[in-house]
């Protein structure tokens, strides 16, 4: 049932090669003027509410949560539902609270934001840091990934193989970033959200009329199935190695809460739109989107754990990763028609796309963050051809380390590098923006304390979870140096986040305070009210 035929790998390999050949070339097509920086990093804001809002689904639907989430609602059941809700409810976090503040206080990259308020190289250097910290992690995951997807839909093994892929496809990615700039990422993210919705919908309406459109029934087949039962249903299968499965549980979904949708590639996506009232619709689009991809990847996890049963999904892999496409097989049943091929094509090009414009996208952030906030920003007037200069180069500086390193890790379990992201994400980056954007007296100190304590924190804990050592699914399944009792760090570093900025600030004192609320007070209805974004 994990085997696919010769005629399903042929199509695949031909239509990988043909979808890079042609999102290459649209990059191309629609990649910014040599000197015209603002269409580069924003492309002018020239995309529609809808396909802004489609490409902020793309850059937020990575590969990671196709295949990781996909892979937890297969191999868990009831927590996997609850960790995919997680996401939807992270990009509304963000819809409501921060989406409208952050276009206003920004320009470019989430350094325009913070230094605002508070100018300076320091807080411009360090939000370059931290971007690159919170977004490298993943980078190395999809990267890594991308080895691991050929090799199992193409059939071939050989380190030297997956490693070639990843350099290759590392290449494209760059090429995607430095080409196309903000506007040609964004027309791979829209094609990449369209195919991979298209195609899930249609795998997910083939499960359901396997099962009569009854839900109920694929939910108590997949509990049959699971080899659990009925906690299939039910929370705590996930954690239930731990020794506060509870408590994991709710350090895990306020990770991805808090952490999720503040990611600097997802929020650099606020920039693009020309005013307020945009980056509601746009949000609006994206949430709408996310929540449809959510039920799609519920039935198909379902699906797959239902038709070819857990422990089939585990020996495949440990971690799920496969389990979506295996359910997408397993709904075409035993006699595989043309029509099936080609739609089991569809779903494995709309995940290959996945990875690359992930990739793509968060390379991209990094390079605009490195040209624009460190570079661009210690020389008072750089000419805007000499900075997209830069943000090409950065590109490749950013890209070339990340490939390296994805084909050391790529034979280890990669959930800790995805879960360091979120942490990172909620515990130095979101404290940060809410602070920025709604605290007056927020100090530049309390901003660096945030920043800097936030990730300390965060690197600091990482290593003592269960998903680096202790256990025979964590990174270094061969030792055990753990010591922090949780999945995630969150419950103790989302805190401590919010903790460091409040001190930082009251250590500068009351008159650096009151200088912050004054110059706040100057900007605060244009920052909350929507006023016309500044052009400097």
């Amino acid at each position: 049932m994990t085997g696919f035929s010769s005629n399903a790998q042929a199509m695949s390999l031909v239509a990988f090669s043909a979808i890079a050949t042609i999102t290459l070339l649209l990059c191309v097509m629609t990649g910014p003027d040599g000197d015209d920086l603002d269409e580069f990093y924003t492309g002018y804001g020239s995309l529609s509410p809808m396909r802004n809002g489609l490409a902020i689904a793309g850059d937020y639907i990575s590969a990671a949560s196709v295949l990781g989430t996909g892979g937890v609602i297969a191999l868990c059941g009831y927590d996997g539902i609850a960790l995919a809700l997680s996401t939807a409810l992270s990009l509304m976090l963000l819809m409501f609270l921060l989406a409208e503040p952050l276009r206003n206080a920004g320009r470019f990259t989430m350094g325009d934001a913070l230094a605002r308020r508070m100018p300076g190289r320091g807080v411009r250097i360090t939000a370059c840091v931290v971007t690159i910290a919170a977004l490298l992690p993943l980078m190395l995951v999809q990267l890594a990934g991308t080895g691991q997807l050929l090799a199992f839909i193409l059939g071939f093994s050989g380190d030297s193989l997956q490693t070639g892929c990843i350099i290759g496809l590392g290449a494209l990615m760059i090429s995607y970033a430095a080409i196309g700039g903000m506007k040609g990422t964004a027309l791979i993210q829209i094609l990449k959200i369209v195919m991979l919705l298209g195609s899930g919908a249609v795998v997910a309406v083939l499960i359901l009329q396997r099962f009569d459109w009854d839900p109920g029934a694929l939910f108590s087949t997949a509990a049959a199935q699971s080899g659990v039962g009925s906690r299939f249903l039910h929370s705590g299968v996930e954690f239930a190695g731990s020794s506060a499965p509870r408590l994991d549980m709710i350090s895990a979904e306020l990770t991805v809460v808090i952490g999720g949708a503040c990611l600097p590639h997802v929020t650099m996506r606020m920039y693009t739109a020309r005013s307020a009232r945009q980056v509601r619709r746009s949000m609006s689009w994206a949430v709408s989107l996310v929540v449809l991809f959510v039920l799609i990847m519920t039935v198909i996890g379902f699906g797959a754990t239902a038709m070819i049963g857990r422990a089939v999904i585990a020996q495949a892999d440990p971690q799920g990763n496969t389990a979506y496409l295996l359910g997408s097989r397993a709904a075409f049943g035993a006699q595989v028609s043309t029509a099936e091929t080609f739609l089991f094509t569809t779903v494995t090009t709309a995940i290959f796309l996945t990875l690359l414009a992930s990739v793509a996208g968060m390379i991209l952030a990094c390079a605009n963050s490195l040209a624009h906030d460190v570079f661009a920003a210690r020389v008072h007037e750089m000419s805007e051809r000499r900075e997209m200069t830069l943000a090409r180069v950065s590109a490749l500086a950013v890209g070339v380390p990340a490939i390296l390193l994805a084909t050391l890790v790529q034979h280890r379990s990669l959930q800790p590098l995805v879960t360091l992201s979120f942490c990172l994400g909620a515990s130095a980056i979101a404290p940060a923006l809410v602070y920025s954007l709604f605290w007056r007296r927020y100090t530049r100190t309390g901003l660096l304390w945030t920043l800097i304590g936030g990730t300390v924190a965060v690197l600091l804990v990482m290593p003592g979870t269960n998903l680096v050592s202790g256990s025979p699914a964590a990174a270094f399944p061969e030792a055990d140096f753990n010591w922090f009792p949780f999945t995630t760090t969150g419950i103790l570093t989302i805190p401590l986040g919010f903790a460091f900025g409040w001190l930082g600030t009251v250590i500068s004192g009351r008159r650096a305070s009151e200088e912050q609320r004054h110059q706040y007070e100057a900007v605060e209805g244009w920052i909350l009210a929507g006023a016309v974004r500044r052009s400097s």
